[in-house]
């Protein structure tokens, strides 16, 4: 087998699966909509992505280094949205309910 070839294969491999993530962080970034999204799932994406990349620099495989950067880049970046959003959603209900109101005009009884 050519020598070039595992690098080849890892190089397409490594396009595919990180631009996997574009799509998901452009919508969560623009809608601002995370509710669908699982944390505990980026919780370990992003984990294995840190472990992937420890391993690409350890064996010194580019393809390994380069592509799981970058995915753990994009994987964290859905991640903080999620954590982001999640807060501003359970700060909206309480902000509301603490809001000054009016006192009522009393009635004739």
């Amino acid at each position: 087998m050519a020598d070039w070839l595992p690098t080849v294969l890892a190089t397409i491999a490594g396009i595919l699966s990180t631009s996997s993530f574009v799509p998901q962080v452009l919508k969560a970034w623009r809608e601002r909509d995370t509710a669908a999204i699982s944390k505990t799932m980026y919780l370990v994406t992003v984990t294995a992505f840190v472990l992937w990349s420890a391993y690409g620099f350890m064996i010194g495989a580019w393809p390994l280094i380069v592509f799981n950067l970058l995915s753990l880049v994009l994987s964290g970046t859905i991640l903080f949205l999620k954590i982001r959003n999640d807060r501003s959603e359970t700060r909206a209900p309480a902000a509301a309910s603490t809001a000054r109101r009016e006192p009522e005009v009393a009635r004739p009884g």
